[in-house]
C-alpha cells in the first residue's frame, strides 16, 4: 500500500490535484504544512498535519514544517467569519518557538537522513522584502478574478464583516511561501486541512506561472463530531498538546470519552494500528461496546504519542483511581494518591467554615468550584454533584469536620470527568 492509497483508507484524503500519487511513488518527494503561531502551544486540530508529516517521513520522503511567523501577521481567512486581532512581533516570536519545540517531538530531524524533517519560518524570507517587489514579482502573476473565486474569500466578501485587504493578499502569501520553497528545496507537495485548498492550489499557479514548475498537493477533511460539536473543543476550551495547558489526565479523558461512531474514525486518522487490528477492535466494540475497548486503545495510542508512556500509565493510573469500582470507598485512596493525581484540580478552604457546618451551596461557590451559589445548586439538582463519592441530593445539607478524608481533604466530583480535591487549612 503507497501513501496516498494508506491516507485514503485512513480517511485523510480529501481533494488532491492530479499526479500527486504518481509523484510520490516516483521518488523521494519534499512536502510541507504551514502551522499558524496563534499561540505558544498547538491543540489537537493540529495533530491532522503534524500525522500527515510523520505517515510522509514513514514511507521515506522529506517533511517541511512551516511556521508561519509573517504569515501570522496577517491572518488567513479560511473559516473564519471575521478578521482576527494581529499579534505583535514579540508575542509572535514567543509563539513560534513553542510551536518549534512541540513540532521537534513528531518528526525525526537528524541530518544525516536523507529524509530528515526540516523546520522554516517564511518570515525569514519575507522580512527583507520590499511591498513593490511583491506586487511586481508576485501579484501579477494571478488576476484579481482568480483571487475572488476561492471559496475562502467570496464568503467573507458576502458577510456582513466582509474583508479586508490584508486578508485578501493571504492566498498570495502562502502562495508565495510554497514557490519559495519549491525553487530553494525543491518542495514539490504541500498538504493541508480542505479550507486551506485555496490557498494551496495558488501557491501551485505560482509555481507553474512563475517557475515553469509543477507542484502537487491533497487535503483532509476537517474533522467533526458525530453529536454536532466542535472537534477538540471541551467546555473549557481549546485541548492543547501542551501538558501545562492541557493535562495528559484531561487529554486521555477526552479520547476516552469519544463516541462509538468518533472513536471508530478517529482510531483510523490518530493512530497507526494498522488496517487488521483496527477492524478487528471494531469487531470486538460491535460485540460488546461497553467495554469501549476502542476508546481505551484509541486514547493509549494519542495519549503516548503526544505525551509520551509515563504519562499515560498516569493518567490511567488516575483514571482507574477517580472511576474504578473497587476503589469506591474513598478511604482507599491513599494522601499521597489524593495529593498526586495529576489533572485533578486543587482548591483550598478554610477549616473553620467547616467546623461551623458550611452548607454545602455556600461551600461549593465559596472555594470556586461553581462561579455562583446558582450554579451549583442547579448542579446538585441535576444530580451532579459528588462529594466523597456519595452524590448529593439535598441542597440544604451542611458539611463538617467529620467528612475529610486523612482529616484534610473532601474529594469534590462535578459531573461526570471534573474532579477537585478540597484541602482544609
Amino acid at each position: 500500500m503507497n501513501l496516498i492509497e494508506e491516507l485514503r483508507w485512513r480517511g485523510l484524503i480529501q481533494d488532491i490535484v492530479p499526479g500527486t500519487e504518481e509523484q510520490l511513488n516516483k521518488e523521494m518527494t519534499a512536502g510541507y504544512i504551514g502551522f499558524d503561531p496563534t499561540a505558544d502551544s498547538l491543540h489537537i486540530g493540529s495533530l491532522v498535519p503534524i500525522l500527515l508529516l510523520v505517515h510522509l517521513q514513514k514511507a521515506g520522503h522529506k517533511p517541511f514544517a512551516l511556521v508561519g511567523g509573517a504569515t501570522g501577521m496577517v491572518g488567513d481567512p479560511s473559516g473564519k467569519n471575521e478578521e482576527r486581532n494581529l499579534l505583535s512581533e514579540e508575542i509572535l516570536k514567543h509563539n513560534e518557538e513553542g510551536v518549534k519545540k512541540q513540532l521537534g517531538k513528531f518528526l525525526d530531524f537528524d541530518e544525516s537522513k536523507p529524509n530528515c524533517a526540516v523546520m522554516v519560518n517564511n518570515y525569514d524570507w519575507f522580512k527583507d522584502m520590499h511591498f513593490l517587489t511583491f506586487i511586481r514579482d508576485v501579484g501579477k502573476h494571478i488576476t484579481v478574478s482568480y483571487m475572488m473565486a476561492k471559496e475562502s474569500v467570496k464568503k467573507r466578501i458576502e458577510s456582513e464583516a466582509g474583508i479586508s485587504f490584508t486578508e485578501f493578499t493571504y492566498q498570495l502569501i502562502q502562495g508565495y511561501d510554497f514557490y519559495w520553497l519549491y525553487m530553494h528545496h525543491n518542495c514539490k507537495l504541500q498538504m493541508g486541512g480542505s479550507d486551506q485548498w485555496g490557498n494551496i492550489t495558488t501557491g501551485t499557479e505560482l509555481i507553474r506561472r512563475i517557475g515553469g514548475g509543477e507542484a502537487y498537493a491533497f487535503t483532509c477533511p476537517l474533522l467533526t463530531k458525530s453529536d454536532g460539536g466542535k472537534f477538540g473543543k471541551t467546555e473549557k476550551g481549546n485541548l492543547w498538546l501542551d501538558s501545562e495547558k492541557t493535562s495528559p489526565y484531561q487529554f486521555y479523558q477526552f479520547w476516552l470519552n469519544a463516541a462509538d461512531d468518533d472513536a471508530k474514525k478517529w482510531i483510523m486518522i490518530f493512530t497507526f494500528l494498522s488496517r487488521a487490528e483496527i477492524d478487528e477492535l471494531i469487531a470486538a466494540q460491535n460485540s460488546d461496546p461497553s467495554q469501549r475497548l476502542l476508546q481505551k486503545k484509541l486514547a493509549k495510542e494519542i495519549t503516548i504519542f503526544v505525551h509520551g508512556e509515563d504519562e499515560y500509565n498516569k493518567a490511567l493510573e488516575t483514571t482507574e483511581k477517580l472511576f474504578a469500582a473497587h476503589t469506591s470507598s474513598p478511604e482507599d485512596l491513599s494522601e499521597d494518591d489524593l495529593e498526586n493525581m495529576e489533572g485533578v484540580l486543587k482548591v483550598e478552604c478554610d477549616l473553620s467554615r467547616l467546623n461551623e457546618g458550611i452548607d454545602i451551596i455556600s461551600f461549593l461557590a465559596e472555594t470556586g468550584i461553581f462561579p455562583s451559589k446558582g450554579e451549583a445548586r442547579k448542579m446538585i439538582q441535576n444530580g451532579g454533584v459528588s462529594l466523597n463519592r456519595n452524590k448529593i441530593t439535598d441542597i440544604a445539607v451542611k458539611l463538617n469536620g467529620s467528612l475529610l478524608l486523612h482529616n484534610r481533604y473532601i474529594l469534590i466530583q462535578k459531573g461526570k470527568k471534573n474532579f477537585y480535591l478540597v484541602k482544609a487549612l
